[in-house]
């Protein structure tokens, strides 16, 4: 099962890394390496009590390399790196985003029935938080944010068919007048023809605090950089391999409930190589 868990990488908000392997570590030496395009574009916002309105549209586009490493049998080291369009009817700014570097901790001992493990994640302002001639274009938020994070995951079979699930919880620290946030959530996944396709589903949820200063936050509006945004988000992801290390993977968002955030489908598509 530890090979299925190189294959999520779901994307549900491109502000947050979406961490793979949920309870599992990489084995010293291995790795997985992504390339994957993300997507949203929207011409509507929810609001701050959960309805929709029509803005301007507006869209990002982000292309990122996600790595993985195993630097022993317990600490996983993790990248996500991606390089931002922000875009309205009138103007664009390119660069790189906000990046995300993270070390995740393996709890249980080998052969636990259950899979434990700790992730210590740094999200670092490298994205434009003002562009264009307005301001209002952002490939980041400006705020350098940790998050703390424990997965619980457990495989196991369903007739012929290879599955898992695992559920995840969370704090997210964040800075510059942005309000802390619960992260939870939940994902499931099958594998077949011989585990080389993987049919995976996941919900991740965002709650705020509400405990930042809107004064001092760079953006207090609806996007995905926003402060005190909420959500339960949806994500439906295939993945197959095309050999035995190299596969591709298509993905498709959307949320169930939401404040503060665009209010449109987001989607993904990737290129991976499994290095075992």
């Amino acid at each position: 099962m530890k090979r299925s868990f190189t294959l999520l990488i779901l994307t549900a908000m491109i502000s947050n890394l979406a961490l793979a392997g949920g309870g599992w570590v990489k084995q010293k030496g291995t790795g997985y390496y992504k390339v994957s395009h993300w997507w949203v574009s929207a011409a509507k916002v929810y609001t701050f009590d959960g309805n929709t309105q029509t803005s301007p549209q507006e869209g990002i586009f982000n292309t990122s390399i996600y790595a993985e490493y195993g630097i022993n049998d317990k600490l996983t080291a993790i990248m996500n790196l991606p390089f931002s369009k922000s875009a309205n009817d009138q103007e664009s700014i390119s660069g790189i985003g906000d990046t995300d570097i993270a070390f995740k901790f393996r709890i249980n001992k080998p052969g636990s029935q259950f899979a434990l493990a700790y992730t210590f994640l740094l999200g670092l302002p490298l994205g434009d938080n003002s562009g264009g001639s307005d301001g209002s274009l952002q490939t980041g938020d400006g705020e350098f944010n940790q998050l703390m994070r424990f997965d619980l995951s457990r495989s196991f079979p369903i007739g012929k068919v290879n599955a898992y699930a695992n559920i995840y919880a969370g704090y997210n620290n964040r800075t510059k007048g942005f309000s802390d946030e619960a992260r939870f959530g939940l994902e499931a996944g099958a594998g077949f023809l011989d585990n080389k396709i993987w049919t995976i589903v996941r919900i991740d949820g965002v709650e705020s605090f509400q405990n930042g200063d809107p004064s001092d936050a760079t953006s207090d509006g609806a996007t995905v950089f926003a402060n005190n945004t909420e959500y339960i988000a949806t994500t439906y992801e295939i993945a197959g391999y095309i050999t035995d290390k190299i596969g591709v993977s298509a993905a498709y968002g959307s949320v169930l409930s939401a404040s503060l955030i665009f209010a449109s489908p987001s989607y993904s598509l990737g290129v991976f190589f499994d290095m075992k």
